[in-house]
Protein backbone atom coordinates (compact mmCIF):
# COMPACT_ATOMS: atom_id res chain seq x y z
CA UNK A 1 0.00 0.00 0.00
CA UNK A 2 0.96 3.62 -0.41
CA UNK A 3 2.98 5.23 2.36
CA UNK A 4 1.13 8.51 3.14
CA UNK A 5 4.48 10.13 4.00
CA UNK A 6 5.95 9.35 0.60
CA UNK A 7 6.37 12.20 -1.87
CA UNK A 8 5.88 9.80 -4.78
CA UNK A 9 2.29 9.91 -5.93
CA UNK A 10 0.73 6.80 -7.43
CA UNK A 11 -0.69 6.53 -10.93
CA UNK A 12 -4.43 6.06 -10.47
CA UNK A 13 -6.65 4.84 -13.27
CA UNK A 14 -10.41 4.31 -13.31
CA UNK A 15 -12.32 1.44 -14.87
CA UNK A 16 -15.64 -0.42 -14.50
CA UNK A 17 -15.77 -2.87 -11.62
CA UNK A 18 -15.55 -6.46 -12.86
CA UNK A 19 -16.10 -10.00 -11.47
CA UNK A 20 -12.45 -10.36 -10.47
CA UNK A 21 -12.95 -7.45 -8.02
CA UNK A 22 -15.46 -9.34 -5.87
CA UNK A 23 -13.14 -10.28 -3.00
CA UNK A 24 -11.42 -6.88 -2.81
CA UNK A 25 -14.77 -5.04 -3.02
CA UNK A 26 -16.20 -7.02 -0.11
CA UNK A 27 -13.03 -6.51 1.92
CA UNK A 28 -13.01 -2.72 1.44
CA UNK A 29 -16.71 -2.37 2.27
CA UNK A 30 -16.15 -4.37 5.45
CA UNK A 31 -13.22 -2.13 6.43
CA UNK A 32 -14.88 1.20 5.62
CA UNK A 33 -18.48 0.79 6.70
CA UNK A 34 -19.85 -0.11 10.16
CA UNK A 35 -22.46 -2.37 8.58
CA UNK A 36 -22.40 -5.58 6.55
CA UNK A 37 -23.70 -5.69 2.99
CA UNK A 38 -25.41 -8.72 1.52
CA UNK A 39 -23.41 -11.01 -0.75
CA UNK A 40 -26.09 -10.43 -3.39
CA UNK A 41 -25.24 -6.74 -3.43
CA UNK A 42 -21.60 -7.41 -4.33
CA UNK A 43 -22.56 -9.97 -6.97
CA UNK A 44 -24.89 -7.43 -8.56
CA UNK A 45 -22.10 -4.83 -8.53
CA UNK A 46 -19.38 -6.95 -10.14
CA UNK A 47 -21.76 -8.43 -12.71
CA UNK A 48 -23.48 -5.12 -13.54
CA UNK A 49 -26.94 -6.37 -12.61
CA UNK A 50 -28.86 -3.11 -12.22
CA UNK A 51 -25.78 -1.35 -10.85
CA UNK A 52 -23.23 0.80 -12.69
CA UNK A 53 -19.91 1.13 -10.89
CA UNK A 54 -16.33 2.36 -11.21
CA UNK A 55 -13.16 1.24 -9.49
CA UNK A 56 -9.86 3.03 -8.91
CA UNK A 57 -6.62 1.07 -9.31
CA UNK A 58 -2.99 1.98 -8.66
CA UNK A 59 -1.19 1.00 -11.86
CA UNK A 60 2.16 2.22 -10.54
CA UNK A 61 2.43 -0.68 -8.12
CA UNK A 62 5.22 -3.11 -8.92
CA UNK A 63 3.55 -6.19 -7.47
CA UNK A 64 0.80 -8.35 -8.94
CA UNK A 65 -1.89 -6.24 -7.27
CA UNK A 66 -1.58 -3.28 -9.65
CA UNK A 67 -5.11 -4.00 -10.93
CA UNK A 68 -6.64 -4.42 -7.46
CA UNK A 69 -9.22 -1.76 -6.65
CA UNK A 70 -8.36 0.73 -3.93
CA UNK A 71 -11.49 2.86 -4.35
CA UNK A 72 -14.98 2.49 -5.77
CA UNK A 73 -18.35 4.08 -6.38
CA UNK A 74 -21.56 2.12 -7.01
CA UNK A 75 -24.71 3.61 -8.53
CA UNK A 76 -28.06 2.68 -10.02
CA UNK A 77 -30.53 4.40 -12.31
CA UNK A 78 -33.85 5.44 -10.80
CA UNK A 79 -36.95 6.91 -12.45
CA UNK A 80 -37.36 10.48 -11.20
CA UNK A 81 -41.01 9.78 -10.39
CA UNK A 82 -39.93 7.03 -7.99
CA UNK A 83 -37.43 9.17 -6.08
CA UNK A 84 -37.84 11.36 -2.99
CA UNK A 85 -37.16 14.44 -5.11
CA UNK A 86 -39.70 13.83 -7.86
CA UNK A 87 -41.43 17.11 -6.96
CA UNK A 88 -38.28 19.09 -7.87
CA UNK A 89 -38.81 18.13 -11.51
CA UNK A 90 -42.55 18.77 -11.84
CA UNK A 91 -41.94 22.01 -13.68
CA UNK A 92 -41.07 19.77 -16.65
CA UNK A 93 -44.27 17.74 -16.45
CA UNK A 94 -44.24 17.08 -20.21
CA UNK A 95 -41.44 14.56 -19.66
CA UNK A 96 -42.58 11.36 -17.98
CA UNK A 97 -39.36 9.42 -18.56
CA UNK A 98 -36.92 11.52 -16.53
CA UNK A 99 -34.28 9.55 -14.63
CA UNK A 100 -31.71 10.11 -11.89
CA UNK A 101 -28.48 8.37 -10.96
CA UNK A 102 -28.40 7.34 -7.31
CA UNK A 103 -25.06 6.84 -5.53
CA UNK A 104 -25.20 3.72 -3.39
CA UNK A 105 -21.70 3.54 -1.91
CA UNK A 106 -18.45 5.47 -2.29
CA UNK A 107 -15.18 4.67 -0.62
CA UNK A 108 -11.37 4.79 -0.77
CA UNK A 109 -8.99 2.70 1.35
CA UNK A 110 -7.32 4.65 4.14
CA UNK A 111 -3.79 4.64 2.70
CA UNK A 112 -5.01 6.29 -0.53
CA UNK A 113 -7.04 9.07 1.07
CA UNK A 114 -6.52 12.77 0.26
CA UNK A 115 -5.32 12.08 -3.28
CA UNK A 116 -8.49 13.23 -5.02
CA UNK A 117 -9.63 9.69 -5.79
CA UNK A 118 -13.12 10.06 -4.33
CA UNK A 119 -13.57 13.32 -6.22
CA UNK A 120 -12.53 11.66 -9.47
CA UNK A 121 -14.94 8.77 -8.88
CA UNK A 122 -17.82 11.18 -8.33
CA UNK A 123 -16.85 13.08 -11.47
CA UNK A 124 -17.08 9.78 -13.38
CA UNK A 125 -20.65 9.41 -12.10
CA UNK A 126 -21.58 12.97 -13.06
CA UNK A 127 -20.08 12.51 -16.53
CA UNK A 128 -22.05 9.28 -16.96
CA UNK A 129 -25.29 10.94 -15.84
CA UNK A 130 -24.73 13.88 -18.20
CA UNK A 131 -24.31 11.47 -21.12
CA UNK A 132 -27.89 10.23 -20.65
CA UNK A 133 -30.24 12.70 -22.33
CA UNK A 134 -33.22 12.13 -20.04
CA UNK A 135 -31.18 12.11 -16.82
CA UNK A 136 -31.56 15.21 -14.68
CA UNK A 137 -29.24 14.64 -11.79
CA UNK A 138 -27.09 12.57 -9.45
CA UNK A 139 -28.37 12.24 -5.91
CA UNK A 140 -27.64 10.46 -2.64
CA UNK A 141 -28.40 10.35 1.06
CA UNK A 142 -25.91 11.18 3.80
CA UNK A 143 -26.60 10.35 7.42
CA UNK A 144 -26.84 13.54 9.46
CA UNK A 145 -23.78 12.97 11.67
CA UNK A 146 -21.37 12.23 8.79
CA UNK A 147 -19.85 15.70 8.64
CA UNK A 148 -16.85 14.74 6.44
CA UNK A 149 -19.22 13.37 3.77
CA UNK A 150 -21.45 16.44 4.01
CA UNK A 151 -18.46 18.73 3.53
CA UNK A 152 -17.18 16.59 0.66
CA UNK A 153 -20.40 16.74 -1.37
CA UNK A 154 -20.75 20.47 -0.79
CA UNK A 155 -17.20 20.88 -2.09
CA UNK A 156 -18.22 18.84 -5.14
CA UNK A 157 -21.03 21.41 -5.73
CA UNK A 158 -23.88 19.09 -4.81
CA UNK A 159 -26.96 20.95 -3.59
CA UNK A 160 -28.39 20.13 -0.18
CA UNK A 161 -32.09 20.07 -1.06
CA UNK A 162 -33.78 18.27 1.81
CA UNK A 163 -33.50 16.91 5.31
CA UNK A 164 -35.45 13.71 5.90
CA UNK A 165 -36.33 13.20 9.58
CA UNK A 166 -35.71 9.73 11.04
CA UNK A 167 -34.79 8.38 7.61
CA UNK A 168 -32.34 5.79 8.91
CA UNK A 169 -32.99 3.21 11.59
CA UNK A 170 -29.70 1.70 12.71
CA UNK A 171 -29.36 -0.69 15.61
CA UNK A 172 -32.44 0.64 17.37
CA UNK A 173 -31.62 4.32 16.81
CA UNK A 174 -33.26 6.82 14.41
CA UNK A 175 -31.09 9.22 12.38
CA UNK A 176 -31.97 12.01 9.96
CA UNK A 177 -30.68 12.05 6.41
CA UNK A 178 -29.49 14.88 4.19
CA UNK A 179 -30.37 14.57 0.51
CA UNK A 180 -27.84 15.99 -1.96
CA UNK A 181 -28.34 16.53 -5.71
CA UNK A 182 -26.02 17.45 -8.57
CA UNK A 183 -28.13 18.61 -11.50
CA UNK A 184 -27.27 17.74 -15.11
CA UNK A 185 -28.87 18.30 -18.53
CA UNK A 186 -30.91 21.31 -17.46
CA UNK A 187 -32.15 19.88 -14.18
CA UNK A 188 -32.55 22.45 -11.45
CA UNK A 189 -34.27 23.23 -8.18
CA UNK A 190 -37.65 25.03 -8.30
CA UNK A 191 -37.08 28.77 -8.69
CA UNK A 192 -40.38 30.36 -9.77
CA UNK A 193 -42.94 31.28 -7.06
CA UNK A 194 -45.30 28.55 -8.28
CA UNK A 195 -42.54 25.93 -8.27
CA UNK A 196 -41.44 26.93 -4.78
CA UNK A 197 -45.02 26.76 -3.47
CA UNK A 198 -45.50 23.37 -5.12
CA UNK A 199 -42.31 22.07 -3.55
CA UNK A 200 -43.36 23.41 -0.13
CA UNK A 201 -46.77 21.76 -0.39
CA UNK A 202 -45.19 18.43 -1.31
CA UNK A 203 -42.74 18.68 1.60
CA UNK A 204 -45.55 19.58 3.99
CA UNK A 205 -47.68 16.67 2.82
CA UNK A 206 -44.70 14.34 3.26
CA UNK A 207 -44.24 15.68 6.79
CA UNK A 208 -47.90 15.05 7.60
CA UNK A 209 -47.63 11.52 6.21
CA UNK A 210 -44.62 10.95 8.43
CA UNK A 211 -46.57 12.08 11.52
CA UNK A 212 -49.50 9.86 10.59
CA UNK A 213 -47.17 6.91 10.01
CA UNK A 214 -45.54 7.57 13.38
CA UNK A 215 -48.95 7.64 15.06
CA UNK A 216 -50.02 4.38 13.46
CA UNK A 217 -46.67 2.87 14.35
CA UNK A 218 -47.41 3.54 18.01
CA UNK A 219 -50.86 2.04 17.58
CA UNK A 220 -49.38 -1.02 15.92
CA UNK A 221 -46.92 -1.39 18.77
CA UNK A 222 -49.83 -1.75 21.16
CA UNK A 223 -51.99 -3.80 18.78
CA UNK A 224 -49.72 -5.50 16.22
CA UNK A 225 -51.29 -6.07 12.83
CA UNK A 226 -49.82 -8.83 10.68
CA UNK A 227 -50.21 -9.71 7.04
CA UNK A 228 -50.23 -13.39 6.21
CA UNK A 229 -48.31 -14.54 3.17
CA UNK A 230 -50.63 -16.94 1.32
CA UNK A 231 -47.88 -19.04 -0.26
CA UNK A 232 -45.69 -19.68 2.77
CA UNK A 233 -48.08 -18.91 5.66
CA UNK A 234 -45.31 -16.70 7.05
CA UNK A 235 -46.29 -13.72 9.19
CA UNK A 236 -44.97 -10.52 7.63
CA UNK A 237 -44.70 -7.24 9.51
CA UNK A 238 -46.05 -4.16 7.68
CA UNK A 239 -43.21 -2.48 5.77
CA UNK A 240 -41.97 1.09 6.16
CA UNK A 241 -40.57 3.38 3.48
CA UNK A 242 -37.72 4.38 5.81
CA UNK A 243 -34.20 2.97 5.47
CA UNK A 244 -33.86 0.28 8.13
CA UNK A 245 -30.25 -0.79 8.59
CA UNK A 246 -29.24 -3.80 10.64
CA UNK A 247 -25.80 -5.15 11.27
CA UNK A 248 -26.07 -7.78 8.56
CA UNK A 249 -28.45 -6.48 5.91
CA UNK A 250 -28.31 -3.13 4.18
CA UNK A 251 -27.71 -1.41 0.88
CA UNK A 252 -27.92 2.16 2.04
CA UNK A 253 -25.37 4.85 1.43
CA UNK A 254 -24.60 6.37 4.81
Amino acid sequence: MLDPRSEIYPTIEYRPIQPSDLEALEKIHLALFPIRYEREFFLNVVNGHGIVSWGAVDTSRSDDRRDEIIGFVTTRMIAAKDSEIEDLFRYNSSRKDLTLVYILTLGVVDSYRNLGIASSLVREVVKYAASISNCRGVYLHVISYNQPAISFYKKMLFKLVRRLPMFYYIRGQHYDSYLFVYYVNGGRSPCSPLEIVTSFVVDFRAFVKMLVAKFWSKEDHCNPRWTRCQESNTLLAPQSNKRIISGDNTRCHV
